[in-house]
């Protein structure tokens, strides 16, 4: 039971400081005021956004997977994974950055800025969780040695 709660407190903990990142992304873009007029439905831009926001989550899982699986055995693949989300992660920040700097209004607008800074922030995430998986020390077979 306690387990339990401690993981809903570490979910809703960790869902506030992405919104939370996300609000200063938003901030350091200048985008953090509402649009005048709100625009429904789906833009082009809006699609941009949704996709690679995807990418970036999609990345973050692959990043969290490699790192799990880099404190097991030598050669178990865990750096392959490592590298995609690395990539994955670029690319989908590199996405959030392009469409925030070619947004013409904050939230509202039709511009998708929202997925924009989301995907910006997940790919670095991405991105960090893939170095950690890479740059993390594998187990050693055979770890004693003579004389030990």
């Amino acid at each position: 039971m306690k387990r339990t709660l401690l993981l809903i407190l570490a979910a809703v903990a960790a869902v506030a400081v992405f919104g939370w990142l996300v609000h200063m992304v938003l901030v350091a873009a200048h985008l953090s005021e509402p649009a005048p007029t709100t625009v429904y439905g789906m833009t082009p831009r809006r699609v941009w956004a949704t996709v690679v926001a995807v990418l970036a989550l999609i990345a973050v899982v692959i990043g969290a997977l490699a790192l799990r699986q880099s404190a097991g055995r030598v050669g178990n693949g865990s750096g392959r994974m490592a590298i995609v989300a690395m990539i994955a992660g670029l690319i989908a920040a590199v996405g959030g950055v392009l469409n925030l700097a070619l947004a013409k209004g904050g939230p509202g607008s039709g511009n998708g800025v929202i997925g924009g800074a989301a995907a910006l922030v997940l790919g670095l995430i991405a991105m960090t969780l893939g170095g950690l998986a890479l740059t993390r020390p594998r187990g050693r077979v055979g770890a004693a040695s003579v004389g030990d």
